[in-house]
């Protein structure tokens, strides 16, 4: 699996057409501690920064966006239970949303690991 970074803090982890999205943990970090998190329904078609999910935190609310085209494939359900799990591990149990990417190209538009860090 390859993981990409946008420079609105989220992450996908990419396996074939399927991939998981969630938000870096220095997104997290900003936040702070997380007391809702939600997606929008399983089947909805997003664009490339389309909204996909929602989080709230004492803080601020804050959308999610999705890093590449595709369709909304399912919610991490953990996260309804207890949205802290994001804060305690963003980048692996605390991911948010999977989907299934319309166009694999689109994710050379993505920053790596490297690229995301330098900023």
């Amino acid at each position: 699996m390859t993981t990409y970074y946008t420079k609105s803090h989220e992450w996908i982890r990419v396996d074939g057409e399927q991939a998981i999205v969630g938000i870096t943990t220095h997104a997290s970090e900003e936040l702070g501690e997380l007391v809702f998190v939600e997606a929008k329904d399983e089947g909805t078609e997003v664009a490339a920064g389309d909204a996909a999910a929602v989080v709230e935190s004492v803080k601020a609310a804050s959308d999610i966006y999705a890093p590449v085209a595709g369709t909304l494939a399912g919610f991490n359900e953990a996260l309804s239970d207890d949205p802290t799990l994001v804060g305690r591990d963003a980048e692996g149990e605390g991911w948010i949303f999977r989907m299934t990417v319309s166009n694999p190209d689109d994710l050379k538009g993505l920053l790596t690991a490297e690229q995301y860090k330098s900023l």
